[in-house]
């Protein structure tokens, strides 16, 4: 095996570990970004659910439950949101949104 697929198999394990509790907090560092008000973010760029869901690739349905908080966008999807709401227009050009 080779020195990468050594080190891959190693982290994967130390991942596992984290998850499972079983790792030592004090050997590791955890950061997700903060919770997200989508709703302001939607309404601050004067999009409907719907537009939003398209502009972003989003599903409208998706969009409703993070508003009504029957849900909350994930870590990566928080730091999608983060980027959204920092750079819209950047985001929408590189989708191709109009």
């Amino acid at each position: 095996m080779t020195s990468l697929g050594k080190r891959l198999i190693a982290a994967a394990k130390q991942g596992r570990a984290i998850v499972c509790g079983e790792a030592d907090p004090s050997t590791y560092r955890f950061h997700a970004p903060a919770d997200i008000d989508v709703k302001t973010l939607r309404r601050r760029l004067g999009l409907s659910q719907e537009e939003f869901a398209l502009r972003y690739r989003f599903t409208p349905a998706r969009i409703r439950d993070w508003e009504q908080g029957r849900s909350k966008p994930d870590g990566a999807v928080r730091a999608y949101l983060i980027v959204i709401d920092r750079e819209p227009e950047a985001v929408a050009r590189a989708l191709g949104a109009t």
